[in-house]
């Protein structure tokens, strides 16, 4: 599945299309971008041509000094099979060789009106979000204090009664029941809900709650960088239950890793202010302040103390 086609960057950047129109549907792969001037100037070795090709005054300029037979072997060259588009910045003029070629290989030509390098930067930007890779995970995503919370856990271990009561105590819903992840880039995830439940809870015996309308527009966020992931599960008496939080567990989402804590669920725990605290200790630890190895430190000292005492 192509999740960029050419067509898509005439829509986003308001594109003149010019001729090459068979070939709007034609993916785009990379989000590297190529303005080909060795190319105008005769060196096809290293021709990256599965990439959008930008051509700006210079490229152009040096164009237009080729004899008329020069002219139609670069831009025959220029259009193939896989090349998405070709984008001529400032509204120049667009060489008749180039149209031709163009309509012979499917190749889309656009207009734009930016210059070369904003329309560059642009067009960067856009395809890296587009094209950073991406998943969907079965989870609850929330913003307390600022850090981006990703609730996982079985279904009904209520996962989404903890995101009300984390609402109900000022923090955001990202994302209800399905969270869709992409990696922004190396140690970056951002999360989102599918357009089709943006802002909804569901609520076993409740049924589907709009938290906009209910709690205003402050109680949501359409997008949020994950920093933690807790994972609610059924109380196990026979389980070890990490009680000092020294031992960091981790979950890898795409190529990114991310602390995990696992949080046993049962009757009268309120998940919520758990959740609330974990988020302010993993912002005291960013900071540099890790209360657990503090609490060791003086635990041992306590306990050398009475030792000494009571030799």
């Amino acid at each position: 599945m192509a999740k960029v086609r050419t067509k898509d960057l005439i829509e986003k950047f308001d594109l003149e299309l010019v001729s090459g129109e068979e070939g709007i549907n034609r993916p785009i792969m990379t989000s590297d971008l190529s303005r080909p001037g060795l190319e105008m100037a005769g060196f096809f070795e290293y021709y990256p041509a599965e990439r959008v090709q930008l051509l700006g005054k210079t490229e152009l300029t040096f164009f237009s000094q080729l004899s008329t037979s020069e002219k139609r072997e670069r831009m025959d060259r220029l259009c193939t099979d896989i090349t998405p588009a070709i984008i001529v910045s400032r509204e120049l003029e667009i060489p008749e060789e180039l149209i031709e070629a163009s309509n012979r290989e499917s190749v889309p030509v656009m207009k734009s009106n930016l210059k070369t390098t904003r329309l560059s930067s642009r067009l960067t930007n856009y395809l890296e979000s587009m094209l950073a890779p991406s998943t969907a995970m079965h989870g609850v995503l929330v913003d307390v204090y600022g850090v981006g919370v990703l609730i996982t856990g079985k279904s009904g271990v209520g996962k989404s009664e903890t995101a009300l009561e984390l609402i109900k105590r000022g923090h955001r819903l990202v994302a209800d029941d399905c969270v869709e992840i992409k990696q922004e880039d190396e140690n970056t995830l951002v999360g989102s809900a599918p357009e089709l439940i943006e802002h909804l809870l569901e609520i076993r015996g409740l049924g589907i709650i709009n938290v906009m309308t209910l709690f205003g527009a402050g109680a949501v966020r359409s997008y949020k960088r994950i920093t933690i992931v807790m994972n609610l599960e059924l109380w196990d008496p026979n389980k070890q239950y990490d009680r000092l939080g020294l031992d960091e567990e981790k979950i890898k989402i795409i190529d990114t890793e991310l602390p995990r804590l696992t949080i046993p669920v049962r009757p009268g725990r309120n998940l919520a202010v758990i959740i609330e605290v974990a988020a302010m200790n993993f912002r005291l630890k960013r900071m540099g302040l890790n209360a657990a190895e503090q609490f060791t430190n003086r635990l041992s000292d306590v306990i050398e103390d009475s030792d000494h005492d009571h030799s």
